[in-house]
C-alpha cells in the first residue's frame, strides 16, 4: 500500500497536501517538512485522547493525588507548603519561591550554554534540603557515562536518589517513572524523543505536540515535577510549535555569551510566580555558581573616569541591577552613519540619537555612533533612556561623567525627562554600592526623594543635562 504523506508547517502546525514556501497562517517561510501521514487519520485525535486517559489511569496509581476534587479552601491552606527548595537561592528566585511538584517546566538555551549542568546543579540542590525525593534524569543526546562524568566532576553524589536512564521512548520513559515512582523527572531533550503514537519523525510538530500532552498528564495527575529541555533555533526561540510553551506552566531561559564565564537565567512565563525574573550564575569547572551581588558583575572595575561611560539601574524582574553602558561616537566616512547597539534595541538607538540631535544640538548626523551595555546583558525598558544620553554626550564631547553618579529616567520625542517605575528600589541599590549622587526626573515623587540616602539632582528637559554635567 502507497505511504501517504503530508507537509506540516514546524513553527504553527499548518497541514497541506502540498509543499508551499510560505505558511499561509503564520506567514514563515520555508517551514514545511514532509510527513507521514497516518493511515487512521479521523481516528487519530481520539487515539491520543484514549492515550492520555490510559496515562491517567496509571499515574493515578502513583497516590500522589488522592482526590479529583478539592475544595478551594483546602488548595489554599496547603499551597504555602508545596514549594520545595532548589538549594539555590538564584534559581527559587527565578521560580518564584521554589519548585512546585506538579509544575511542568520548559528549560531552553543555546547548545553548550550548560543547560544540563543546571539540571544537575538543581538534582544535587534538591536533595541536600530535601533528603527524601527522588530523581530520575532521562538523557536522549548523552550516554550514562557520559551524565555520569558530568555529575562527579561537579560533585553530584546520587545517594541511591538519582536515577539516570539514556532513552528515546515516551513509553518506555513512563515504564521506569511507574516503577521508581520519581518526585522529580527531567527529560533531556525534547527534539530526541518520540511515542509511538505518532508516526512521524522525532522531533517534528506531531510527536513535539503528542510527548507535550502527555508529560503534561503525568505532571499534574501523578504530581511529578517535569523539566523539559528545548533546543533554540538560530532566532532564540525555542524550537518547535508555540503550543508547546502555551501548554506548559514555566518557561525559562537561559542565556549566556560564549566568551563569558556567567550565565542569566530568565523567566519569560510562570503560572506559580511572576515573570522577567532573572537569575544570575558564573560557570567554572566545578559547575554554576550563584552569583549574589550581579550588579558588580555588570560595572566594570576602571580606576578612573573615561568619557562614554555612565551607569544607570536596570530592573529585571523584582530585581535591581546596575550596569554600565558605554558609548562611542566617532566621525563617519559613510553616505549613512552607522549606529550599532549591542545590548539594547538598534531603533531606540537611533530615537535617542534624533532626539539628542533636536534637543540638545549635538551633530550626529555625520557621526558614527557604537553603544554596548557592559558585560553583554541585554536591556528593553526605556528606563534606561537617561543614562544612554549622558554616555553619548559625554563621548561626543569627551567630557568624563562622574564614576558615582547614577542616572535614571526614560526620554520623550520632545525632550521631556520621565520617571522611571519603582524609583525607590533602583535608588536603594545604587546606596547600597556606595553610588553618591542620582540624576533623576523632576516629576519623582517627593517621598522618594526625602528616603534615598544620597544626592539627588533633578530635571526636566534632556538639554539640561548639558548644563548639570559640564
Amino acid at each position: 500500500m502507497k505511504v501517504k504523506t503530508q507537509y506540516v508547517c514546524q513553527n504553527c502546525g499548518f497541514t497541506t497536501a502540498k509543499w508551499l514556501g510560505r505558511c499561509p497562517t503564520c506567514e514563515s517561510w520555508n517551514t514545511f517538512a514532509e510527513e507521514k501521514e497516518d493511515k487512521s487519520a479521523p481516528e487519530t485525535s481520539a487515539g491520543s485522547i484514549a492515550s492520555v486517559r490510559d496515562d491517567f489511569k496509571e499515574f493515578k496509581a502513583l497516590g500522589k493525588r488522592t482526590a479529583d476534587i478539592v475544595a478551594l479552601d483546602d488548595v489554599e491552606s496547603k499551597s504555602a507548603k508545596r514549594r520545595i527548595a532548589t538549594g539555590m537561592a538564584e534559581l527559587d528566585r527565578t521560580l518564584g519561591g521554589g519548585l512546585v511538584p506538579d509544575a511542568f517546566t520548559l528549560l531552553g538555551g543555546d547548545p553548550g550554554i550548560g543547560k544540563s549542568t543546571l539540571l544537575l546543579q538543581l538534582a544535587k540542590g534538591v536533595l541536600a534540603e530535601n533528603p527524601e525525593l527522588k530523581i530520575l534524569y532521562v538523557s536522549g543526546e548523552e550516554s550514562l557515562d557520559q551524565i555520569a562524568a558530568r555529575a562527579k566532576r561537579m560533585g553530584v553524589e546520587g545517594g541511591g536518589r538519582i536515577f539516570l536512564a539514556a532513552e528515546t521512548s515516551l513509553e518506555r520513559v513512563f515504564a521506569n517513572v511507574l516503577e521508581l515512582k520519581p518526585n522529580i523527572l527531567f527529560m533531556d531533550s525534547l527534539q530526541t524523543f518520540s511515542t509511538a503514537y505518532s508516526q512521524s519523525a522525532p522531533g517534528s510538530v506531531s510527536q513535539v505536540r503528542e510527548i507535550t500532552t502527555r508529560l503534561m498528564t503525568l505532571a499534574k495527575t501523578a504530581g511529578v515535577a517535569v523539566w523539559l529541555v528545548g533546543h533554540v533555533t538560530k532566532e532564540g526561540a525555542i524550537a518547535g510549535p508555540k503550543t508547546v510553551e502555551h501548554m506548559v506552566d514555566t518557561v525559562l531561559y537561559f542565556e549566556g555569551e560564549g566568551t563569558q564565564s556567567y550565565r542569566l537565567l530568565r523567566t519569560v512565563k510562570n503560572r506559580f510566580g511572576s515573570t522577567n525574573e532573572l537569575g544570575v550564575f558564573e560557570m567554572d569547572s566545578d559547575g554554576l555558581k550563584e552569583v549574589r551581588n550581579p550588579s558588580s558583575l555588570f560595572l566594570s572595575e576602571r580606576k578612573e573616569s573615561v568619557s562614554g561611560v555612565a551607569i544607570t539601574a536596570s530592573l529585571e524582574g523584582s530585581r535591581p541591577l546596575l550596569v554600565e553602558l558605554q558609548s562611542l561616537v566617532v566621525p563617519s566616512g559613510l553616505a549613512v552613519p552607522r549606529r550599532t547597539a549591542v545590548g539594547i534595541d538598534g531603533a531606540r538607538l537611533s530615537i535617542l540619537a534624533a532626539i539628542l540631535e533636536r534637543h540638545m544640538g549635538l551633530a550626529l548626523m555625520q557621526k558614527d555612533l557604537f553603544f554596548n551595555v557592559s558585560g553583554g546583558l541585554r536591556i528593553s525598558e526605556p528606563a534606561v533612556d537617561l543614562a544612554a544620553a549622558a554616555a553619548i554626550w559625554s563621548s561626543m564631547e569627551e567630557v568624563s561623567l562622574p564614576g558615582d553618579w547614577l542616572f535614571l529616567g526614560e526620554l520623550a520625542l520632545t525632550g521631556e525627562v520621565r520617571r522611571a517605575p519603582q524609583m525607590d528600589v533602583r535608588i536603594a541599590e545604587a546606596k547600597k554600592l556606595g553610588f553618591s549622587t542620582a540624576v533623576v526626573p523632576e516629576n519623582t515623587p517627593k517621598k522618594v526623594l526625602a528616603g534615598a540616602g544620597l544626592r539627588v539632582l533633578t530635571i526636566s528637559r534632556v538639554r539640561e543635562l548639558a548644563k548639570l554635567l559640564a
